[in-house]
């Protein structure tokens, strides 16, 4: 199966104002393939996923040599562009509340990924802003907070997990703002700022791995030798490959018919003053996410004192995003900041972004052997930092079968259930989406 991608449409076109990166130091991305070469292995998107199977691999035959290689610069594309939530919960489609199974082996995956992570920022002292603070699951309506808090407190129940039932007063003197009318609080969420995250994770890659950034790959040749086309005409051949290229992996073939692409827009404030600081009140360094996944806002107060605001969810099937439609949310981030916060009318939404996610119908995972030499480990249902760090572990285990204990739990979630065809998906998906919005228009 030979899968050319013959025009840049079929490539990541994201913008370039990710504010997560935008108030980084500067840093020198690593050199684009110049030339061919040969590999053991090769690691096609440098996301979560990518950089965990690369460091798992090196670990595993460190007298291989591993490729890594992304068509962006590290922290650029979606692994650096979401809100900075590293969840240890069932969120999103995990959530199954009659199957506690299935729970616990989602907790298991993602608090594997959480506690590798921790692991690695304080060995490697990554600056990223990383935080043990948890998260508030909010609802603005009393109907929201009765249907879908209620559900959710009785899954956390059912696992065995401890949370904080949270409104009026209590809930105000945590986060400041009055809007939500209460919130479930769960302790193991990690905050942080991904773009930095990923530079990190990046920049202390083990020595018998080769970052390659600004490196597209425009078609690869599955056979006893996977051989990727670079620009330029640049060959990389390997013994193995590893797909961790999310939504992008369709481009080869893969998973066609199987993953819904979603665009998300986020805005970040500039660092409030002491004074506002002052003004909004609350405790330092939180991290919100909606009741309402589709219709509501996730939210974070950083450590450098700076809000994230991300709201807006509309299918993608094209990952790509009209000027238009970012205007238009644009505008409402700055009218729904305020709703929230109108204490702090003289704060800005200094920088503006969208990013890109992928989803399955049935919240199933794309990862496992797709040939004898070929492996996947992609889409993250929206919960890619301790997600895609487990399965980029995993699928390196699985591809050096090492009989890791964790492998049967990714393998009991299954795989992506097969959609319709194009156009009767995209009216399905909108319909859907425009009926859950007004459902949920409380809580926006």
């Amino acid at each position: 199966m030979n899968a050319s991608v013959s025009s840049n449409k079929l490539l990541p076109a994201d913008d370039n104002t990710n504010g997560w990166s935008a108030i980084l130091p500067t840093r020198v991305p690593r050199q684009p393939a110049r030339k061919s070469a040969s590999f053991d292995w090769l690691v096609i998107g440098a996301g979560y996923a990518g950089l965990s199977a690369a460091r798992r691999l090196a670990a595993l035959n460190p007298s291989h040599s591993i490729a890594l290689v992304d068509a962006q610069q590290v922290g650029e594309g979606a692994h650096g562009r979401n809100a900075g939530f590293a969840i240890d919960l069932p969120h999103n489609n995990d959530h199954d509340p009659d199957n506690t199974d299935k729970g616990h082996r989602y907790m298991r995956l993602s608090r594997y990924g959480i506690e590798s992570l921790d692991e690695l920022v304080r060995a490697n002292e990554i600056d990223c802003q990383w935080s043990k603070r948890g998260r508030y699951d909010c609802a603005v309506s009393p109907e929201i907070s009765r249907t879908l808090l209620g559900a959710t407190a009785a899954e956390l129940d059912a696992l065995g997990e401890p949370y904080e039932f949270m409104r009026g007063e209590a809930l105000h003197e945590r986060l400041g703002t009055r809007y939500y009318d209460s919130a479930i609080y769960t302790p193991g969420t990690r905050l942080l700022n991904p773009a930095a995250l990923s530079r990190g994770l990046a920049d202390s890659l083990p020595p018998n791995v080769q970052l390659f950034e600004n490196s597209p790959v425009l078609d690869l040749e599955p056979g006893p030798i996977v051989v990727a086309t670079l620009p330029g005409g640049v060959r990389f051949s390997a013994r193995n490959a590893v797909l961790t290229n999310n939504a992008f992996i369709n481009r080869f073939k893969y998973f066609e018919r199987q993953l819904l692409p979603f665009v998300l827009f986020a805005s970040l404030s500039r660092p409030l003053t002491h004074e506002e600081r002052a003004q909004l009140g609350g405790t330092t360094d939180w991290g919100i996410t909606p009741a309402h996944g589709i219709a509501g806002a996730t939210l974070r107060y950083t450590k450098d004192f700076r809000i994230l605001f991300r709201y807006g969810f509309q299918f993608a099937p094209t990952l790509r995003c009209p000027a238009s439609l970012r205007e238009r949310m644009k505008r409402t981030h700055q009218v729904l900041f305020k709703a929230r916060f109108p204490m702090l009318e003289q704060v800005a939404l200094e920088h503006f972004w969208a990013g890109y996610l992928s989803l399955s119908q049935n919240g199933a995972p794309g990862w496992g052997q797709l040939s004898k030499n070929i492996y996947a480990a992609v889409n993250c249902n929206g919960v890619g930092i301790a997600k895609q760090t487990t399965a980029g572990a995993l699928i390196a285990e699985l591809a050096c079968d090492t009989g890791h204990p964790l492998i049967s739990d990714m393998m009991v979630l299954g795989s992506p259930d097969l959609l319709p065809r194009r156009p009767f998906l995209d009216v399905g998906v909108r319909t859907y989406l425009a009926a859950q919005k007004w459902k949920g228009r409380s809580e926006k």
